[in-house]
């Protein structure tokens, strides 16, 4: 995974895609995929993430994830 990790971060890098940008859309992937998880559960997704709820319920507003949408899944 480290190596695939690194091509993908040197593709981006030479694409010019800024640090704040692959920061957002990893984070967005990475609660969503975390979300679907937990079948829309924000506490049992929340304890996967490492982070509290209130934060998690934060993120899902400011990406504008529907984390009813994870429940049907």
């Amino acid at each position: 995974m480290k190596d695939r990790l690194e091509a993908l971060v040197s593709e981006m890098v030479d694409r010019g895609i800024l640090l704040e940008e692959a920061i957002e859309e990893f984070e967005k992937r990475f609660i969503k995929a975390a979300m679907e998880g937990s079948r829309g559960n924000q506490s049992r997704a929340a304890r996967l993430l490492g982070i509290h709820r209130n934060t998690l319920s934060r993120k899902l507003g400011k990406f504008r994830l529907d984390h009813a949408a994870s429940r049907q899944r």
